[in-house]
């Protein structure tokens, strides 16, 4: 059956469910150019204020995967599980997180993107290494799968095309939001990626994407129930955001961050997170009978994060970049940091040069944020609190104003501890 833009547009517009015929031609149509942007726009909008109904969501998704190929892991020797964060401040997570998988027998196939806005890219983090390259063929990702068992890598062209469209007709209409619009997105790649195991890190906070926990469970269980009903065992984990992770915000620090972890060390929070995603991936993936907190004791951990570096060009032994010009921001008082807001920190880490406003936007290797103190620790009044770090001083300026408000030192007692993970689905 054939249909037209404005018959679907305006059944959406009216509130109607649309059918399967109309999600798989409007799709099929937007990715070859039949449809046009504007039109493709209205629906989005239409989406985003009238919503979609579990089947229309499922079967959006399905058409996107459609658009593109699908891999397939079947032939590894090892089972094969993935973690998507929906991104944050301070999120190294995935450059522990992969190596250690791998340590513990199950092959870990991430596809990552790019930072843009005040969200991190996981591509940027890695390209701080020496040599390293983001980009592999299919044949280069499953012999590294096989060798290594991790790879961290960009998504190729054929990976669900009609999200790459529709993804960057989102950003520029203000329809970033859309609960349906997000999960096919997310889930559409993933599914076409072939995992058998997917953990979703699903951010909530002022540094997250979602801000309030109802949305971002919202979000979490429509993306849960997607996976499920493609076959792929998913589960999400809803993330504190309110606070930035770790202890740095940027590219190679996070990378220097991450490699403490890795050598047994690093923030409490991180390896917290770390080893919460790797159980999670290790079950999914049918793995019960190895702890990941032993991998990253013993050493194997790592020999992958060497070996996955290693085997994309990069030197895991080589001098990270770092940058030109620092400017330290002191505690204002004595007494309890009661908090330190991811959003600020974010954006100040954005306004040095460690993220990009458009994607073609080139990125600093060194900028970034450090931060010397985490919400109920006591600080003393003119110790360094924050570290701001780039190679054009002019940056300076606006990032600072980006941190106005963004921290506060109280008493002890008008802190209250937040858990880290605030609730599983699956």
């Amino acid at each position: 059956m054939t249909h037209d833009a404005v018959e679907v547009i305006s059944a959406k517009r009216d509130r109607h469910a649309l059918t399967d015929s109309q999600i798989d031609w409007v799709i099929d149509a937007y990715t070859r150019g039949d449809v046009a942007d504007e039109q493709m726009s209205a629906l989005a909008m239409a989406i985003l204020l009238n919503g979609m109904e579990p089947r229309e969501i499922a079967r959006w998704t399905d058409a996107m995967i459609a658009s593109g190929e699908r891999m397939d892991f079947s032939s590894l020797s090892r089972p094969t599980a993935d973690k998507h964060s929906t991104g944050g401040v301070g999120d190294k997570i995935t450059l522990p997180l992969a190596p250690l998988v791998a340590a513990c027998g199950v092959a870990v196939p991430q596809l990552s993107g790019r930072g843009l806005g005040h969200t991190g890219g996981t591509l940027d983090k890695l390209e701080a290494i020496p040599g390293w390259r983001a980009t592999l063929s299919n044949a280069e990702m499953m012999a590294q799968l096989e060798d290594v068992g991790a790879v961290v890598c960009a998504a190729g062209d054929g990976l669900a095309p009609a999200d790459k469209k529709l993804y960057a007709l989102r950003d520029v209409t203000g329809t970033v939001e859309a609960i349906p619009l997000i999960a096919s997105s997310i889930m559409s790649k993933k599914i076409a990626e072939g995992t058998g195991a997917l953990v979703l890190d699903v951010k909530v906070g002022s540094g997250a994407f979602m801000k309030d926990l109802e949305r971002a469970r919202e979000l979490a269980e429509t993306m849960v129930g997607l996976g499920k009903a493609a076959g792929v065992h998913t589960v999400a984990l809803l993330t504190d955001m309110a606070t930035p992770l770790g202890l740095s915000a940027g590219n190679a620090v996070e990378v220097a961050e991450s490699v403490e972890v890795l050598a047994g060390g690093g923030p409490a929070d991180v390896v917290e997170l770390t080893l919460a995603l790797a159980r999670e991936m290790l079950a999914g993936a049918g793995v019960t009978d190895v702890d990941p907190a032993d991998r990253l004791a013993d050493g194997s951990a790592m020999d992958a994060w060497k070996a996955m570096i290693r085997a994309q060009g990069g030197d895991p032994d080589a001098p990270l970049p770092t940058a030109r010009e620092s400017h330290v921001v002191t505690a204002p008082a004595s007494g309890t940091l009661t908090r330190l807001d991811a959003m600020a920190v974010g954006l100040a880490a954005w306004r040095l040069g460690a993220g990009r406003a458009r994607k073609e936007d080139p990125v600093q290797a060194g900028a970034g944020v450090v931060w010397h103190a985490r919400p109920g620790d006591a600080v003393t009044e003119g110790q360094p609190l924050l570290t701001l770090l780039t190679d054009e001083p002019e940056r300076f300026e606006r990032a600072l104003e980006s941190l106005e408000g963004g921290y506060e030192v109280g008493d002890e007692a008008s802190y209250t501890p937040t858990d880290l993970v605030l609730d599983r689905i699956g």
